[in-house]
C-alpha cells in the first residue's frame, strides 16, 4: 500500500528526478491523455451513480461509449480515492471500448472527492483525515461491494452481460481486484493490479489465498521498490497462480510505486503507458 515507508522512498526518488517540476509528466498527462476532449467530440458519455451495497449506498463514476453495448470493468483507486485522475483514466479506459465504474472505496465515510490529489495523502492533514476511513474497510465489505458492483452493471443498457467483467486497481486497490474475481467467479474474467500492496499474506482471505477460488486471468505489475521490500512476493504469486492453474503475468516494472497514477508526482509515463498496454491485452483475451 502507499504506506509511510513507500512515500518517503518515493519522496526521496522524486527530488533526484531533475525531469520533474511540481507535478511533472502526471499533472501533464492529465490533460494530454485521450479522453480529454469536448464533450461534443467525446466517444464516451459518463454520469455520476449510486449503487446500493449491503453497508449502504456506494458513489461511483460510470463512463462507457456513447453507442453499444459493452464489456465491464472496474476500476479501484489509490489511496487517495476517486477524483479527476481516476475519472481521467476510466473515461480513457472507456474510450478503448469499455464500460467502466470507478468507485469510492471510502463510501462508507464519505462522498467523493475525499481528496482532489495524491499529493494531498502526504500531508499531515489528509493521513489524518483518510486513516480512519482506511480502518472502516475490510476484506468481506469489499467482497461484498465487488459483488454489489457486478450486479449494478449486469443491470445497465450500457453493458454486455453476456462479456465477462474485468477489475483493475492501484495501490490499494490492487488486491481489491482480486476479492473482486473472488467475489462472483462466474462473472468477472480479468483482474490487473498495479502497485499494489497487500497482495500476500497468511490468512485465509488474503488475496493470495483466494486466486485458486477465481476464474479470472491476472497481470499483477510490481513496483521496484516494493519488490526490493518484498522480494519473495513475485515469486510466491507465481507458485500460487500455476498451482490455482490460473493465467498470470507477473512483473516488476523499473519504476516506483505508484507510477501508473497520473495526478502522482512519481508517475512515470513510458513504463505507465506499458501497464496500460498490457491491461488492454488482459482485457481483450478475456472478456
Amino acid at each position: 500500500m502507499c504506506d509511510e515507508i513507500t512515500e518517503a522512498e518515493n519522496t526521496a526518488f522524486f527530488l533526484n528526478r531533475r525531469e520533474f517540476a511540481g507535478l511533472g509528466a502526471g499533472a501533464a498527462a492529465l490533460v494530454t491523455l485521450p479522453g480529454c476532449a469536448t464533450a461534443a467530440e467525446a466517444p464516451t458519455a459518463s454520469r455520476d451513480v449510486v449503487i446500493d451495497t449491503p453497508d449502504g449506498k456506494a458513489d461511483a463514476f460510470f463512463v462507457y461509449p456513447k453507442k453499444g453495448k459493452h464489456a465491464a470493468v472496474i476500476m479501484w483507486p489509490d489511496i487517495a480515492g476517486l477524483r479527476d485522475a481516476y475519472k481521467t483514466m476510466g473515461t480513457r479506459l472507456a474510450a478503448a471500448g469499455y464500460a467502466v465504474l470507478v468507485v469510492n472505496q471510502y463510501y462508507r465515510s464519505s462522498p467523493a472527492p475525499i481528496l482532489n490529489s495524491l499529493m494531498e495523502w502526504r500531508s499531515d492533514a489528509g493521513q489524518k483525515k483518510l486513516k480512519p476511513m482506511i480502518a472502516a474497510i475490510t476484506p468481506s465489505g469489499t467482497t461484498t461491494d465487488a459483488a454489489a458492483f457486478v450486479s449494478w452493471l449486469d443491470a445497465q443498457k450500457e453493458v454486455n452481460s453476456k462479456k465477462r467483467i474485468g477489475s483493475c486497481g492501484y495501490c490499494m486497490g490492487g488486491p481489491f481486484t482480486v476479492r473482486t474475481a473472488f467475489a462472483n467467479p462466474a462473472r468477472v474474467g480479468a483482474a490487473a493490479s498495479f502497485h499494489g500492496g497487500g497482495l500476500v499474506g497468511p490468512e485465509a482471505d488474503s488475496p493470495i489465498n483466494l486466486i485458486a477460488k477465481t476464474r479470472a486471468a491476472y497481470l499483477i505489475a510490481i513496483a521496484k521498490n516494493d519488490d526490493e521490500r518484498a522480494p519473495k512476493e513475485k515469486t510466491q504469486l507465481r507458485a500460487a497462480a500455476n498451482a490455482a492453474k490460473r493465467p498470470a503475468e507477473i512483473e516488476v516494472y523499473p519504476a516506483q510505486h505508484g507510477w501508473c497514477t497520473l495526478d502522482a508526482p512519481i508517475y512515470d509515463r513510458t513504463q505507465a503507458e506499458k501497464a496500460w498496454g498490457r491491461m488492454l491485452a488482459l482485457f481483450k483475451a478475456n472478456l
